[in-house]
């Protein structure tokens, strides 16, 4: 575990680099990592860029679509600062949950506790009693974080419950590079609790896909050389095994494109911003990796959102 949690630190630096260098905007990443020591890659900064926009696009139309009367429940979510950027939008849900390992969850909340400019937002927010706060949990009336191991659906369900979960709620759950580091059937369970407990319910994950292939390969390597081993890479085989899953766990409906497709969807203008900001030398390179990221979305929708 020690190896996927370290996962969430590598993914913090790299999109507070981006952020630095201009990709997108984001005043709240610096609170929670420190800068890069060194630079990283134009194809890793153009990858986060696409990550990041092509996941907010999913939520941002979820969003709209239930006009905020929603919840989402942001899995394995690190350091991410998605609940203030989306209160500096004025489009935060109803409720807004994290959940990660309590040693990141207790990070995390250390730095909110310390940080003014984080934690400021969360008292604006809160309506109601007393804003409970302690090292493995916090709870207001807007947002919560959780620590659990998603590896245990029930477990899970309880501790949402316990922080005001409203199962009857329109709900989004989002999983960035989540679901890989547990066995196919551990994911799937977590994928059949969603379908099953929330009447109207969408599900992101962010993911890699094609990793039968040479490049693919290599990837699984690089991380096994850190320890990280991708327990449900078998599942990340093709677009259709990701979009299979889904439907085989009680998922109406279920899309997947790869993250070159994303890219190629983003609005052009703001996309020769950022590819000014910073030559590509290797643009095969960038296709490659590309190509072996994809966005997935499920839903199951009882009242025709």
């Amino acid at each position: 575990d020690e190896a996927v949690r370290g996962t969430c630190e590598d993914a913090s630096v790299c999109k507070r680099f981006a952020v630095s260098v201009g990709y997108w905007k984001d005043p709240y990443i610096q609170y929670f990592v420190r800068q890069a020591k060194e630079r990283k890659a134009p194809e890793i900064n153009r990858g986060y860029y696409a990550r990041v926009h092509g996941v907010s696009y999913l939520i941002k139309a979820f969003l709209k679509k239930t006009e905020c009367n929603c919840q989402i429940v942001n899995l394995g979510a690190g350091m991410d600062t998605l609940f203030w950027r989306l209160k500096d939008e004025n489009l935060l849900p109803r409720k807004y949950f994290e959940v990660d390992f309590p040693m990141i969850v207790a990070r995390k909340i250390h730095n909110i506790k310390s940080k003014p400019p984080l934690s400021k937002p969360i008292m604006e927010s809160h309506s109601g009693d007393s804003l409970l706060i302690d090292c493995h949990s916090l709870d207001s009336s807007r947002y919560s974080i959780v620590g659990a191991d998603l590896r245990f659906s029930s477990d899970l369900e309880d501790k949402l419950k316990k922080h005001n979960l409203d199962i009857h709620l329109p709900t989004l759950l989002l999983a960035e590079c989540v679901l890989v580091y547990m066995t196919p059937q551990q994911s799937a369970n977590l994928l059949k609790w969603a379908a099953s407990t929330f009447p109207v319910v969408m599900f992101i994950n962010y993911e890699q896909v094609n990793m039968t292939d040479r490049f693919g390969q290599i990837m699984i390597e690089n991380l096994q050389r850190r320890q990280c081993n991708l327990a449900g890479v078998e599942l990340c085989s093709s677009l259709d095994s990701q979009r299979e899953r889904l439907l085989l766990n009680g998922w109406e409906t279920a899309r997947a494109i790869d993250m070159m497709k994303v890219y190629s969807f983003l609005p052009q203008a703001d996309v020769k911003r950022i590819e000014g900001l910073e030559f590509l030398d290797e643009k095969e390179l960038f296709e490659q990796l590309m190509q072996h990221y994809c966005i997935c979305w499920a839903s199951k929708d009882s009242s025709n959102l």
